[in-house]
């Protein structure tokens, strides 16, 4: 963990003697020097895998850490327990969807609102906000070559997208939601799975849907392909999991074991042979494709597991979020039975592995105030040495394993809670909230920043056109606009051509024809008109010659020959106008002098003279 500078040379006047705005700084995962490190001492797996200084519980020992590829066979060193950074944008929406970029350098959300967002993946911040659907996003998913990547929203839309989120195509996937999607070994295909009942097969090249795998009775929930088969499974409402072939559009089996909404399935990437599935009953479960049956059964969650997530390094590293913000790390090899019940035997160990229960596997680590809504979804950097999770609570968290020699982090509020961590002094409400309040304004900062980086081009107005009085035309080398016919200016020397009728009451040319056949010679009776007007329930009209009631002529308005001047109107002490009947001792501002003479004076003198 280091440190980035953020404004420390506030006090010295900055780099070039100008003033630098003081913020605090911003600790940093840089997960470079570790890299460095293990591959500087690293050697044959064969011959021990590593020849460097050995970890130990020391905080002196911290530049000692290994990344989880230096130890493959020690998945309990990668477990996350500490809380590294909260991140939240300015307008908050539900995140519903968490990706790391392939390269591990930002975290892609996706909110609720139909926005992605980037964070930088080392200190965490705000980098850039862009609106990408224009209702909720459900599904994203990276191509295995990292050159693409497809979302999925609730109004069935899919969208392509390149790495710099420039967006290729559109096209309606489903008409009903899509709740999540996968690509194919090669890329060359996706499946997605919607509201309606179905998954759906789109070629990518061409966007379109070549298959639909029917079966389940409710809403498909979830799919995943598997990462080198042509496999395909689904999770649906209806309590069952279907693993499909996309090739003949069969349902290969259905796995029975839940009793409830299936909420995520996914296959694990490292050896591919296991599966995990996780529902609304409480419990996950962990099935074996060799054996078509389940060989785990993760216990421990209070309320609904809301999602999954494996370890990109680690094959026995599984983590769920739950319905309430808990935060579960399971290792599949290591029981973790509560003391006073009996010990599982694992389905591999029985004399007869089909007919065996599966074994019950507790966390072995729990947090249980992650967040304090929701887990919509979970994510692990490509090193696995952080993972990210995005709540109903608008929140996006990073967490990664402590460091040697820390011993609070079990102590803080994620564990034990606000207000155990307050009576143990390990959390301060007050001082929480203002520090909160600081990573809220620094945030709001670095977005302003990111969008300033971004050099967006400014809304410019509409093109000028020759003849329009008050609009110039831009002196940048763009010829001029065709000329408007009918209307001409003195200082263009183009020469407007005739309108092609005439204008009515202009040039001779008769003047437009009155509606319902009225006379000009012979006007209407005002008497007449006031009469009908009070049957209706309608207030009478002015007199002739008189303004309504309650108008307010503009400022230089010179009233038409035989009208009455209205009167002047009476200002209250102070240059505010007052009410005329004075119910409501309301007060009225004056209308504010124009600010265009000050802002010629100013830039005269040398001052705002810069377009932002």
């Amino acid at each position: 963990m280091s440190f980035e500078p953020r404004g420390d040379q506030a006090a010295q006047g900055g780099h070039d003697g100008g003033f630098v705005r003081a913020r605090g700084r911003r600790p940093v995962t840089d997960y470079g020097s570790t890299l460095a490190h293990w591959m500087r001492n690293r050697e044959p797996r064969f011959k021990g895998g590593f020849k460097g200084e050995a970890e130990r519980p020391s905080a002196s020992y911290i530049v000692d850490m290994l990344p989880p590829l230096a130890r493959v066979t020690n998945p309990a060193d990668s477990v996350p327990t500490k809380h590294l950074h909260s991140s939240l944008n300015k307008i908050k929406h539900p995140v519903n969807v968490v990706r790391w970029t392939p390269e591990g350098r930002r975290l892609l959300t996706a909110s609720s609102s139909g926005e992605f967002t980037l964070w930088n993946g080392t200190g965490f911040n705000f980098e850039t906000i862009m609106q990408a659907h224009d209702v909720a996003i459900r599904a994203l998913a990276y191509s295995h070559s990292d050159d693409w990547l497809i979302s999925a929203d609730h109004d069935g839309i899919i969208k392509y997208w390149q790495p710099n989120f420039n967006n290729l195509q559109v096209i309606q996937g489903h008409t009903d939601p899509i709740r999540d999607l996968a690509f194919s070994p090669n890329d060359s295909k996706f499946v997605t799975a919607s509201d309606d009942s179905t998954l759906k097969i789109f070629d990518f090249s061409g966007g379109v849907s070549e298959s639909t795998l029917q079966g389940h009775g409710w809403d498909a929930k979830s799919c995943d392909w598997h990462p080198t088969k042509g496999l395909i499974v689904s999770g649906s409402k209806d309590h069952l999991v279907k693993l499909w072939d996309p090739r003949t559009q069969r349902c290969l089996t259905t796995l029975h074991g839940h009793k409830n909404t299936i909420t995520k399935t996914l296959f694990e990437r490292v050896m591919g042979h296991c599966l995990a599935t996780s529902a609304r009953d409480q419990t996950a479960r962990i099935f074996d494709i060799r054996m078509m049956r389940d060989i785990c059964l993760l216990r421990g969650h209070e309320k609904d597991i809301s999602t999954i997530a494996w370890h990109p390094i680690h094959p026995n590293l599984l983590s769920t979020g739950g319905s309430e913000g808990s935060l579960f790390h399971y290792l599949l090899d290591e029981p973790n039975t509560p003391a006073g019940q009996a010990i599982s035997t694992a389905v591999y160990e029985s004399p007869d592995p089909l007919t065996a229960p599966a074994q019950s596997i507790y966390p072995t680590h729990k947090i249980p105030f992650a967040h304090d809504f929701a887990i919509w979804s979970l994510d692990w950097h490509p090193l696995g040495h952080i993972l990210a999770s995005g709540s109903n609570d608008r929140i996006t968290r990073f967490w990664s394993r402590g460091r040697p020699g820390e011993t609070d982090i079990f102590q803080d509020r994620y564990h034990i809670g606000e207000a155990a961590a307050e009576a143990q002094g390990t959390w301060d409400r007050r001082n929480n909230r203002n520090r909160r309040q600081e990573e809220e304004a620094q945030e709001l900062a670095d977005e302003e920043e990111g969008l300033v980086d971004q050099k967006m081009p400014l809304k410019q107005p509409i093109s000028a056109f020759p003849g329009l009085p008050g609009l110039s035309l831009p002196i940048n080398g763009i010829p001029p606009p065709p000329p408007i016919p009918g209307v001409s200016s003195a200082p263009t020397s183009v020469t407007a051509p005739p309108l092609p009728f005439p204008i009515p009451g202009a040039a001779g040319a008769p003047p437009l024809p009155l509606p319902g056949g009225l006379d000009p010679t012979n006007p209407a009776d005002f008497a007449k008109i006031a009469e009908l007007m009070q049957k209706a329930g309608l207030p009478p009209p002015p007199p002739p010659g008189m303004l309504p009631p309650g108008f307010i002529p503009p400022p230089n308005f010179a009233a038409p020959a035989g009208f009455i001047p209205p009167p002047p109107p009476v200002f209250a002490s102070g240059g505010v106008d007052m009410q005329a009947d004075g119910s409501n001792n309301g007060r009225r501002r004056a209308p504010l002098p124009s600010q265009e003479e000050s802002l010629r004076m100013e830039q005269k003198r040398g001052n705002y003279t810069r377009v932002r």
